[in-house]
């Protein structure tokens, strides 16, 4: 997943989701926060998964209660 997301423009996701490079580059310490995780997928046209960002998350239901 990290290596995925280090390949994407740091400062171009961190535009996008309208916050500070700085918090993208601390996901690389933790975790990157759930509801980050679908607008990242949108952003890499799914080329990094919200299943991959967050394995502990259970994605199956939450993809079938936005249906």
């Amino acid at each position: 997943m990290i290596t995925k997301l280090k390949a994407l423009n740091q400062s171009e996701i961190a535009r996008q989701l309208g916050i500070r490079p700085q918090a993208v580059q601390q996901w690389f310490k933790t975790k990157v926060p759930a509801e980050r995780c679908p607008d990242i997928e949108r952003i890499s046209n799914g080329e990094v998964t919200c299943e991959e960002l967050r394995p502990d998350v259970n994605w199956a239901v939450l993809r079938n209660s936005a249906k």
